[in-house]
């Protein structure tokens, strides 16, 4: 094979692959660990309480149990690209699946809480990983044709995950009789719920062994022949290989490593468009958005909901939550960015408020009174997918899309950093100002989607329909 100078055409762009069925399930087998990012984010919702009130613990201490996971899932997303790089994309995910494994059993039977803790730092760093490698893999095998529709399956699997592992929780609850304490085959029900990921996780492991390497990896580590056996697989045997394998090696030598030193300048540090990004990281988690995934079932307790119905409307949520992201997923590239994010911020905002408004009244014999509960329980399900639909789904595409190519790399890296600081700061503080005040939580909230809006109309420009080159 000889090298041009001009980019060969291998024809990959445009013919569609002869088994795109093969294609999806390897794509919907690396996006595994996005169903287990989601359920391992949330499953937790269905324990909060029980691991109160076992180990006697006040809201403070109780919500650095839960946020601490986020530790494991900043080092996990920090590392997981790196050590993809050294062993492989594969062999990644196949350590994420033991580590969700060694979680799930680690969790469902603590000696105490300190190494209840531990067992969900080390879900974390499985999270973190999966959250990385996933999305990466799927870019790397999946014919160009069908890289945005096949990349997709990371979110959904996502959301997906967040409503099994309520709905699970819903069931198993309702199987104690509605106590999160009762005993279900010998453990407590809280136990079993965090003890059914592994079913999933061993499911991710033996998935990881059915799929190929990823191409680009085999020709980084100089195992051409098994690239192009890959390439064959998932793009057609129509495809000149040769060509695409050339293809894929100017790309790789003529990618530029971006580094932090590549982000200082502008006045602030950061150049101006790095804390762009920054900010639409804080905001999407500054709304409070993980309260609905870490702590639903507590919050509807806390206003005299049952707890089998808490349970049963933290499931309901997260089915809006997968409404709201196929509708983003559909209307992203037809609307437009910053539309669909200036539509959700506002939302989001109105949804809030209502929800403050009726935490604000007192309770009645420990319950909202039925008005205000059934506003509470409207606007908590507005608010989600009006999230869902926007910022859930836009910030991630814009993250990807609005950086120079010369620091797109080391400010998304950034960006996503900023995204899990802030993620564990409003996991972490939401028990101990939920006891101070519960409406004024949800004011605090309602506050920074409020000023989100300002924020998008003047600081963020439209991606929609431009090259990533055209972003500088």
């Amino acid at each position: 094979m000889t090298s041009t100078a001009q980019a060969p055409t291998s024809g990959a762009r445009t013919a569609p692959p002869e088994h795109l069925g093969h294609v999806i399930f390897i794509a919907a087998a690396a996006a595994m660990g996005g169903f287990l990012f989601g359920y391992d984010s949330s499953v937790i919702n269905g324990a909060v309480e029980a691991i109160r009130d076992r180990y006697d613990i006040g809201s403070a201490a109780l919500a650095q149990v839960i946020a601490i996971a986020l530790i494991g899932c900043a080092i996990g997303a920090a590392t997981a690209g790196r050590i993809a790089d050294r062993i492989g994309r594969i062999r990644v995910m196949q350590i994420a699946a033991v580590l969700f494994t060694v979680s799930a059993i680690g969790s469902a039977l603590p000696f105490s809480l300190w190494d209840f803790a531990l067992w969900r730092v080390v879900g974390g760093f499985a999270i973190g990983m999966a959250s990385v490698i996933g999305p990466a893999y799927i870019a790397e095998v999946a014919p160009p044709a069908y890289r945005g529709r096949l990349g997709s399956f990371q979110q959904a699997a996502i959301v997906i995950g967040i409503a099994i592992s309520q709905l699970v929780n819903w069931g198993l609850l309702n199987a104690a009789d509605g106590d999160q304490r009762g005993k279900l085959m010998g453990l407590e029900a809280w136990q079993v719920m965090l003890g059914v990921m592994v079913v999933p996780a061993v499911l991710y492991g033996l998935l990881s062994l059915a799929i190929p390497e990823s191409p680009r990896f085999l020709i980084s580590v100089g195992k051409r022949d098994r690239a192009k056996e890959i390439l064959a697989e998932v793009e057609g045997g129509s495809t000149d290989l040769d060509a695409r394998v050339t293809e894929i090696e100017q790309a790789m030598r003529s990618e530029h490593r971006s580094t932090f030193k590549d982000l200082l300048g502008g006045g602030f540090f950061f150049k101006p468009i790095v804390w762009i990004g920054i900010g639409l990281s804080v905001f999407q988690q500054f709304v409070g958005i993980n309260v609905a995934f870490y702590y639903s079932s507590t919050l509807w307790q806390s206003v005299g909901v049952d707890p089998t119905d808490s349970f049963f409307y933290s499931f309901t949520t997260s089915i809006i939550n997968i409404v709201g992201t196929v509708i983003a997923m559909i209307f992203v590239d037809r609307v437009g960015r910053k539309p669909l994010a200036l539509i959700g911020s506002v939302g989001m905002a109105v949804g809030l408020a209502l929800e403050a408004w009726a935490f604000s009244h007192h309770l009645v014999d420990g319950k909202l009174p039925a008005t205000q509960g059934w506003i509470a329980l409207i606007a908590a399900h507005v608010f989600v997918l009006f999230f869902a639909l926007s910022w859930g789904v836009v910030v991630w595409v814009m993250l990807g899309e609005m950086f120079p190519n010369k620091i797109r790399a080391a400010a998304l890296g950034v960006a996503a950093a900023a995204q899990w600081i802030a993620n564990w700061a409003i996991t972490a503080s939401f028990p101990s100002l939920a006891d101070w005040n519960l409406s004024g939580t949800y004011v605090i909230y309602t506050v920074f989607a409020a000023l989100s809006i300002p924020f998008v109309l003047r600081f963020v420009k439209e991606t929609k329909g431009k090259s990533l080159e055209e972003m500088g």
